[in-house]
């Protein structure tokens, strides 16, 4: 099997790309390489999800599976400096990227984690919003589970956003994510691409 980017230690030759993307009204720049997702232009999925976003000042956001970092990135900007922005990667290479353009986009109150999701993160971690553009190709059974152990992280009406191609098992998810949750709603469909969103409920 071809080495793919949900992978720890890229072996593919380096190509540095740099690109300034628009997203939310501002111009982000990005250095990308071979061996992490997308590396020619944030992909069409993420730039929906980013679209979507309703974070509020002050929030506490968790990019699962960051990739280089434009989820992370605009959620930052959105949640502002009084809020907080967790990255995770198990690639590593694309978690070097990711703190390399928190930096040049002049982000100071996000941290990149390399590793298996939440497991990545400080024990006692807890968050108002998982976002998430999911490493499809690495299976069901590797999304899901990280899905479950970040929904697992949310705090008491947090909610989980995650950007699926319809044709790649949107409809699977959004069943899967109803019976972890108790709720899912599709927030928006576009060019093929759903955004999922489940919230915890808060306590009575």
């Amino acid at each position: 099997m071809a080495e793919h980017y949900f992978t720890n230690k890229p072996s593919v030759e380096h190509r540095f790309k740099e690109f300034t993307e628009e997203l939310r009204g501002r111009t982000y720049s990005f250095l990308t390489d071979s061996g992490v997702f997308s590396k020619d232009e944030v992909d069409l999925g993420s730039k929906i999800l980013i679209e979507t976003l309703s974070l509020q000042p002050g929030q506490t956001v968790l990019d699962l599976g960051c990739g280089y970092g434009p989820i992370g990135i605009v959620a930052a900007t959105l949640v502002g400096e009084t809020g907080q922005v967790y990255m995770v990667d198990v690639n590593e290479r694309a978690c070097e990227l990711a703190r390399k353009n928190v930096e040049r986009n002049g982000i100071r109150h996000a941290q990149v984690f390399v590793g298996d999701g939440v497991l990545a993160l400080p024990e006692d971690f807890t968050c108002d919003w998982v976002l998430s553009n999911p490493p499809i190709r690495a299976g069901k059974a590797v999304y899901y589970e990280l899905l479950t152990r970040a929904f697992s992280k949310l705090r008491p009406g947090g909610c989980l956003a995650v950007v699926i191609r319809t044709k790649q098992g949107a409809r699977s998810l959004e069943s899967y994510l109803s019976e972890l949750a108790g709720n899912c709603e599709t927030i928006e469909k576009k060019a093929g691409f759903r955004v999922l969103k489940s919230c915890k409920h808060l306590q009575p």
